[in-house]
């Protein structure tokens, strides 16, 4: 199971201010349009645990699988009785297939439940205006080698605000659309120890609607072709009693590479009457994961994820004539994702969790109750 390269994310609710949204996804959409004397940068503490994270990926050693689940995909961990199964946590990345012409199928359903704001020093603040949504993200993955892989993550949601500016969306809302090139370049060797090593390059489209918005809540897009990138790794453990032990860990990162063009109320926080420039900051997120099989259907998953996000920067007039240069504030916060999958065979299962955001600055504090259905065909 996979995060859209970011988190990841399991899905959440897109909010305003030029944020990107992330599932999982796998980037996690986080508020930055409010107005900042300083340049956005990216915090040192993020940085050094992507550079960590990513170095791990290529020095780690382990007892190790490949990647996906099922045979076809070589997700099954060593048991002396039985293979082990698994659907995946709720916002690892999965790697690429191992078997050219295989399919992954994997939609995803979640609620996404505002309970607070942390603030610039991290404390938590309460919200009067609190944007609540449901949301399906899917993945679609096809092995066209036995390294490569495409990806494909749509998502749809539909969100509502309760408070002094409730509203909801016009309808069901598309967001960016993300696809991934996934290269294995390191196959998983549990004689040597070796794990299974993936990266994964891509572009999300604007397909999501971001200007000359009817309604602020309509806003779940950026506007611009974003650069994904990402690294994973994939290591299976045998414990005392015969229980497998799966890590995953990983390092994505996204850059807008163009500009958007806004007019009017957008998803970057504008008013009716502005014309302008968008340029949502560089996002991204690391973290890891641990699976652990009580038998071989049933796994207790849990991930433990690091978002950060740069502020978006708005040039442009509003209604009055006026310039205006907006910098957003940088953004970020600790995600914590426990779950348990049920797998009724190698190719078919089902995951049922939460991911919550315990802490963090600048951000909404968001709970996400979510299940997913993996299949692999």
């Amino acid at each position: 199971m996979a995060t859209a390269m970011v988190s990841f994310t399991y899905a959440r609710a897109t909010t305003r201010a030029g944020t990107a949204p992330r599932r999982n996804a796998t980037a996690l959409p986080h508020d930055a349009g409010r107005p900042s004397e300083r340049a956005s940068y990216i915090p040192k503490p993020e940085s050094i645990l992507f550079v960590a994270i990513s170095l791990s990926l290529f020095l780690s050693c382990a007892h190790a699988a490949g990647t996906g689940n099922g045979t076809a995909a070589g997700s099954q961990g060593l048991h002396e009785d039985y293979s082990q199964w698994y659907t995946g946590s709720l916002v690892s990345p999965s790697g690429a297939l191992t078997k050219k012409g295989v399919f992954a199928w994997e939609p995803y359903f979640a609620y996404s439940q505002p309970v607070g704001y942390l603030d610039s020093t991290g404390q938590g603040m309460s919200l009067k205006d609190k944007a609540h949504s449901v949301s399906n993200f899917t993945l679609y993955k096809y092995s066209i080698t036995n390294s490569i892989s495409l990806q494909m993550t749509p998502d749809i949601s539909y969100g509502w605000r309760r408070g002094g500016h409730g509203g909801t969306t016009s309808g069901l809302k598309m967001g960016d659309l993300p696809v991934d090139v996934m290269w294995r370049y390191l196959d998983a060797d549990p004689k040597r120890y070796i794990p299974a090593l993936s990266l994964f390059v891509g572009v999300a489209f604007p397909s999501g609607d971001y200007t000359k918005l009817g309604r602020d809540e309509d806003g779940v897009g950026t506007g611009t072709y974003t650069f994904r990138l990402a690294l994973t790794e994939q290591s299976t453990y045998t414990l005392p009693g015969h229980h497998e032990l799966r890590l995953r860990m990983w390092g994505t990162f996204r850059r807008a590479l163009t500009q958007a063009h806004i007019a009017d109320v957008s998803s970057y926080g504008t008013s009716a009457g502005f014309r302008g420039l968008a340029h949502p900051g560089m996002y991204g997120e690391s973290g890891f994961s641990l699976e652990y099989g009580v038998n071989q259907k049933w796994v207790i998953a849990m991930d433990l994820a690091r978002d950060w996000a740069n502020g978006s920067v708005v040039r442009g007039y509003n209604a009055q004539g006026k310039y205006q240069n907006i910098l957003g504030q940088a953004s970020g916060d600790w995600v914590i994702a426990p779950a348990i999958e049920y797998n009724w065979s190698p190719r078919f299962g089902v995951i049922a969790g939460v991911t919550a955001m315990f802490a963090g600055h600048n951000t909404g504090q968001v709970i996400s109750p979510q299940v997913a259905f993996n299949s692999v065909f």
